[in-house]
């Protein structure tokens, strides 16, 4: 019974990283409705997996379109930030896109779902499809995740398919059925966009998949060092986000709470998720999701970030490091492709090696100014027009590689 109620208990947490909040509440309040049950409906839920077609409506796919297949977003997802971006940079460059949300969860129609993006993300022309039944045909369509995978594996309507490719996905679930679905995915002979080259290298390798990278940027307008108020009060930032396991939310407490050992004159600084459900014996401020517009200030007032990736880095480094902090990671190729020892303190994944790089960097205030100087300049030299740039290249290549097999 106590597995049964885990299992339960992890689905409703899976679901609330994935597809938000609101969403995860709504199904958890159709089961209540519903009464107990005595079948779980794996075929239904997992029939996304075999064969089937999607066809678009009439008509031949004008060049320079972009079919966006994503998954329903929330307003605090990076993923979709990312996504988003690019879109708008394409748009800039005479690209048209369109964003398919093939099952809707959040969202209760296209115009809440186009009014979200246009408020809380980026002013995009594009528009929004929900559901499968008015796809229109395109030179280009775009997976964005592993599931989105399987529908664009299923849409006849494109002259090329694209897999953007911002994490290692497998590696977000235990080893079981769905780790091996999302895996699956590699092999579907998609052209690969990866953000970075660990994911580009690791996916050429390990499943032959045509890939190319691109590069993360900083929005130089929002990130920059800011005044920093009480200057006398050491502070340590932690990237806390308990619902995403890569994010390894439970060795950084351990580091926090030996940094607190050694310096108990130190102030912690939390945020990235609700964390007021965890016992947190040191003194702590906890922010949970912070909007974009106050993350700079937030940064720009404190010394040091501990910043943890399991998988692949993520753009939290890169606009720390634009606000003025400091910056300790764990080492591993999957961070350093792009961290290096010149603009962040790398230390092997334990919480003494963690603990020691964090405690360094507080105690020795010159070290510290100078890594800050280093890693300002790293970070403001990336620029998202470029990573646009790399982007479009990209296609660029997709489609004179499918031209030149389809020739005779």
């Amino acid at each position: 019974m106590a597995s049964k109620i885990a299992h339960k208990i992890w689905r409703v947490r899976e679901m609330a990283r994935k597809e938000g909040i609101p969403a995860a509440v709504r199904a958890v309040v159709r089961r209540l409705r519903q009464g107990p049950t005595h079948y779980t409906d794996v075929l239904r839920h997992y029939s996304f997996a075999l064969p089937y077609e999607l066809p678009p409506l009439p008509g031949e796919a004008k060049p320079n379109t972009l079919l966006w297949f994503i998954p329903d977003f929330n307003l605090g997802s990076g993923g979709h930030l990312n996504i988003f971006r690019t879109i708008w940079h394409l748009e800039k460059k005479g690209y048209t896109s369109t964003i398919v949300i093939g099952h809707p969860a959040v969202h209760i129609n296209v115009q809440e779902a186009e009014h979200a993006i246009r408020e809380h993300f980026f002013p995009l022309k594009a528009r929004v499809v929900m559901g499968f039944d008015d796809l229109p045909a395109s030179e280009f369509a775009v997976a964005t995740g592993w599931d989105t995978a399987y529908q664009v594996r299923a849409f006849t309507g494109a002259a090329h398919k694209l897999y953007f490719v911002q994490d290692y996905e497998p590696h977000f679930f235990p080893v079981g059925s769905e780790s091996v679905l999302a895996s699956n995915t590699y092999g579907f002979g998609f052209f690969g966009i990866t953000a970075g080259t660990w994911l580009s290298t690791k996916l050429a390798q390990e499943y032959g998949m045509t890939t190319r990278s691109m590069g993360f940027g900083v929005e130089r307008s929002r990130y920059r060092r800011l005044p920093r108020r009480e200057p006398e009060i050491r502070r340590v930032f932690f990237y806390a986000r308990p619902p995403t396991p890569r994010r390894a939310f439970e060795i950084g407490l351990l580091v926090l709470n030996e940094v607190w050992k050694r310096m108990p004159d130190v102030q912690f600084v939390l945020a990235g998720w609700d964390t007021t459900g965890y016992r947190i014996p040191f003194p702590h401020l906890s922010c949970g999701t912070v909007s974009l517009d106050d993350l700079p200030d937030l940064y720009a007032q404190c010394d040091v970030a501990l910043v943890l990736s399991l998988t692949n880095a993520s753009l939290l480094p890169l606009e720390l490091m634009a606000c003025g902090c400091a910056v300790v990671s764990n080492r591993g190729e999957n961070v350093e492709w792009l961290l290096n020892d010149d603009v962040a303190l790398l230390a092997h994944m334990s919480p003494e090696a963690l603990t020691d790089a964090v405690c360094t960097l507080m105690q020795d205030d010159e070290k510290r100014r100078a890594l800050t100087e280093r890693a300002e300049a790293f970070a403001n030299a990336m620029q998202w027009e470029a990573v646009a740039q790399e982007f479009e290249d990209a296609l660029l290549q997709a489609r004179d590689q499918g031209t030149a097999r389809s020739q005779p």
